[in-house]
């Protein structure tokens, strides 16, 4: 893949966002760190308020218990939605013109509803892959070609 000189790569999941800067050129990919954040992990107990509800049955006796909510998963939602937000502040102000996104399935279809138009437009790849825990030269390989993923995986927009 060739990625232009400036060029932004978001990698992101559910935990982690890293800002990454192409310095190369097309050819030769050098990504530098922008920024990166990581959100630490807090326990149920932390971020439940109470147990799951219930709700009378309308025939028979007992009550059926509701469906528990996902309070990991909905933080996780909100720090790829946070992303998003960044994203489309950086595209109004012109900050980049070419956008490459690293994601894992989960957060990158939450990152996809989320999207602003101008952001849709820069994006040049998209790749469904977990690297936010690899180092920047594994995410250029990836970039490049040489460590391809399986082709189900590499969506070009």
């Amino acid at each position: 893949m060739a990625l232009p000189h400036r060029a932004l790569v978001l990698v992101a999941d559910g935990k982690k966002v890293l800002f990454l800067r192409n310095h190369g050129d097309q050819n030769q990919i050098d990504l530098r760190t922008e920024s990166h954040d990581a959100r630490k992990d807090r326990k149920d107990s932390d971020i439940k308020t109470d147990a799951p509800g219930a709700t009378k049955q309308s025939m028979g006796f007992g009550r059926a218990a509701m469906e528990e909510t996902d309070f990991h998963q909905q933080e996780e939602d909100r720090w790829v939605k946070d992303a998003a937000d960044e994203l489309k502040k950086r595209a109004l102000r012109n900050d980049f013109d070419a956008l490459a996104v690293i994601a894992p399935p989960k957060a990158l279809g939450v990152l996809k509803k989320c999207l602003h138009k101008e952001v849709q437009k820069r994006i040049v790849v998209t790749i469904n892959k977990e690297m936010t825990d690899r180092p920047i030269p594994d995410i250029e390989e990836l970039l490049v070609g040489e460590g391809a993923p399986r082709p189900e995986a590499v969506v070009y927009c």
